[in-house]
């Protein structure tokens, strides 16, 4: 309980530190709101005399496309490489080998909060265009998509945040780390299903997309939640995988910063 004790401070810290900036996340929501417009506006294009794209309706994919706005807010990593690539480089990380508390959980203490503010200041928006976008959501009611999307959404945000932090522990070995989040960020955006359902891929490439960890990132939990997998034993599956991953990445991180260490200069902090 005293080892865990240190990280809740670290979380209040963070939360404290993030309701700070609590109108950047307001303002960050609310512009959010005109990519929700042009999603609205181009899907209902594709759909033109269509009731069907890929066995789902147009209300279906609309739900999906909400859905991820949501967990963007709640689960994924904004700028978490930029900061601790800052505190390599600032030397700000020296403090932490003088202390007993965990590098990594510190930061991922401050994730949660992050993450805890800004996807409570994320309703705010929703709230606003509920009543334009409310006839277009429709949520499968089946008990087992909660019980397994809830496990879903928690590994998902420790993959993002596992990657996030293994492109800030680059800068030990690079001076300048953006060029990498950039080049992550696009990957992510398309094989995490931000600009289209991963299911409307052909066959053989949404196979493969299923091995790897961009799917679980934010795919897989939304896929649960909003009905685009419809086999609860698939979802089952699926949560073995994205474990797999989830802990992969927490090993690499653990070698990247023991290996880091190696190549680091204390000086300053």
């Amino acid at each position: 309980m005293l080892r865990l004790a240190k990280y809740w401070q670290s979380f209040l810290i963070g939360l404290q530190g993030n309701i700070v900036y609590r109108m950047n996340f307001a303002v960050r929501g609310f512009f959010s709101l005109f990519h929700l417009i042009v999603v609205f506006t181009l899907w209902t294009a594709a759909y033109a005399g269509k009731t069907e794209i890929g066995g789902f309706n147009l209300d279906q994919t609309l739900t999906y496309f909400v859905m991820l706005l949501v967990l963007q807010f709640f689960i994924s990593a904004f700028n978490e490489d930029f900061q601790i690539s800052e505190e390599i480089r600032n030397g700000l990380i020296n403090q932490f080998l003088l202390k007993p508390i965990n590098y990594f959980g510190y930061r991922f203490s401050i994730f949660v909060a992050a993450r805890l503010v800004s996807g409570t200041l994320v309703i705010l928006p929703l709230l606003v265009a509920f009543p334009f976008i409310r006839e277009h959501l429709t949520l499968p009611t089946d008990a087992w998509r909660l019980w397994l999307g809830i496990p879903a959404l928690g590994l998902s945000a420790v993959i993002q945040f596992a990657i996030a932090f293994c492109f800030g522990l680059m800068a030990f070995w690079f001076l300048e780390i953006q060029s990498f989040v950039i080049l992550s960020f696009a990957i992510e955006t398309l094989l995490g299903g931000q600009v289209f359902p991963l299911d409307l891929m052909p066959a053989p490439l949404y196979q493969v997309s299923q091995y790897l960890p961009y799917y679980y990132q934010m795919y897989f939990p939304a896929a649960i939640l909003t009905g685009r997998i419809n086999d609860p034993m698939q979802a089952v599956s699926g949560l073995g995988i994205q474990l797999f991953w989830a802990v992969a990445l927490l090993l690499l991180g653990r070698l990247l910063w023991t290996r880091g260490l190696r190549h680091h200069t204390a000086v300053g902090g």
